[in-house]
C-alpha cells in the first residue's frame, strides 16, 4: 500500500512539473501576416514595379532592334543589351532578395517577442502543425502594427 501512494505521489510530481516546464509551440500563418503587413505590402509594390520597368526596358529595346537595318548593327545591338539587361536584373534580384530578408527579419522578431510574452518553446508556421498549438498570427500582426 505504501508502494501505490508512493508511486501515485510519485506520478503526480512528475506530471505537475512536466506542466510547469512545458511553454508549447506557437504557430503563425506567414501569408495571412504578409498580407496584412503594410510594410511587406510597400516592399512588394517596390519590388513589383522595379520588375515592370525591367519588362518595360525589353519592350522598348524590341522596337529598337526592329528599326535597325544591318546584320552587325543588330549583333551589336544584341550584345549591348544583354549585358544592359544581366546588370539590371542582378540590381532586381538584389533588391528583391534584401526587401524579402528585411520582411522576414521583422517578422521574426515580432514573433520572438510574441513567444517571450506567451512563454512559447517555439514558433513554427502553420504548415508544420497538423494539431494542437497556439495560433499567434493576430497576436504578431498586432506587434508589427505596433499595438501592444
Amino acid at each position: 500500500m505504501k508502494k501505490i501512494k508512493l508511486g501515485l505521489i510519485l506520478l503526480a510530481f512528475v506530471s505537475m512539473t512536466g506542466i510547469a516546464n512545458a511553454g508549447g509551440v506557437g504557430y503563425i500563418d506567414y501569408a495571412k501576416v504578409i498580407d496584412n503587413f503594410d510594410y511587406a505590402k510597400r516592399v512588394t509594390k517596390e519590388v513589383d514595379a522595379k520588375g515592370l520597368e525591367m519588362q518595360q526596358y525589353l519592350v522598348d529595346k524590341e522596337k529598337e532592334y526592329k528599326s535597325l537595318d544591318t546584320p552587325l548593327k543588330k549583333q551589336t545591338f544584341e550584345q549591348k543589351t544583354a549585358q544592359e539587361f544581366k546588370a539590371k536584373e542582378e540590381a532586381y534580384v538584389a533588391l528583391r532578395t534584401k526587401r524579402e530578408q528585411e520582411v522576414y527579419t521583422k517578422i521574426k522578431e515580432a514573433a520572438k517577442s510574441v513567444m517571450v510574452e506567451q512563454k512559447l518553446d517555439a514558433i513554427m508556421d502553420q504548415r508544420g502543425v497538423f494539431v494542437g498549438g497556439l495560433d499567434i498570427t493576430d497576436m504578431v500582426i498586432s506587434k508589427l502594427k505596433g499595438v501592444k
